[in-house]
């Protein structure tokens, strides 16, 4: 048994104008990573100034999250662009954090697509192509999910020249091929805090993960996605940090 060193990464910032979501100021101090929202699925210049800000307090690395112009349907709808389209519009949300994290003598370190653009990434190589290209642009990581098999993935990203940050997810079922259950079926999330914490340790101490049908699937992952929206998922990551750091 190998204790791996893994991260702790929560989406942030994704509440807008006059209305709230998710409990960042609770969240921030447990996390490593805080990937803030760009505007197109959530948030606004303000959130996302406001958010640095955050992140810089608690010491927590600055991660840009864009997504497909999406805000009513909070990016999970797929949208049919080409891979040029895409690039711009990633560099356009890229470049609006850094420039925010600049003018606050701070950086962005990496980007994790949000949504539908995350899972059409996964199971489009053009789609992945196009993130690439763009995140190629800011000389930082790309945030992706790991796999049972990674390096078709590190092939189109060597092309370009960008690194890789392989992510597991505490609270999300997978199914046999590796993949994450989608969210319109029964089960995708994980509800039990016993299962979320089985999982988070199957994780971190063997590098591999349970599916819905029973295959133990290799997931070597660097980073862990938690989800921090109400108390019980505060008090949650909580107890998943106590087992990255026991």
């Amino acid at each position: 048994m190998t204790i791996r060193n893994i991260t702790l990464n929560c989406d942030m910032g994704e509440s807008f104008g006059a209305w709230k979501m998710g409990a960042d100021e609770q969240v921030m101090p447990w996390i490593d990573m805080a990937n803030i929202a760009c505007g197109f699925h959530a948030s606004d210049p303000h959130v996302m100034s406001r958010t640095i800000d955050l992140a810089i307090e608690h010491e927590v690395m600055i991660g840009a999250h864009p997504s497909y112009p999406d805000l009513q349907g909070f990016g999970r709808r797929a949208m049919a662009f080409s891979e040029q389209e895409i690039s711009e519009l990633l560099i356009y949300q890229i470049g609006a954090l850094k420039a925010l994290c600049e003018s606050k003598n701070a950086r962005l370190d990496y980007v994790k697509p949000h949504g539908a653009l995350y899972h059409d990434m996964m199971t489009q190589p053009d789609v992945f192509r196009a993130v690439v290209d763009a995140v190629s642009c800011f000389n930082v990581p790309l945030m992706i999910m790991a796999t049972a098999n990674n390096q078709d993935f590190l092939d189109i990203a060597d092309l370009y020249d960008v690194p890789l940050l392989f992510e597991a997810f505490a609270d999300r079922t997978y199914q046999g091929n590796g993949r994450l259950m989608p969210r319109s079926e029964a089960g995708a999330v994980l509800t039990k805090e016993e299962d979320i914490i089985n999982q988070v340790k199957q994780i971190v101490r063997y590098g591999k993960v349970t599916s819905a049908d029973g295959f133990v699937i290799p997931m070597e992952a660097d980073t862990l996605c938690v989800h921090g929206d109400n108390n019980e998922a505060i008090a949650l990551i909580e107890k998943i940090r106590y087992h990255l750091n026991p």
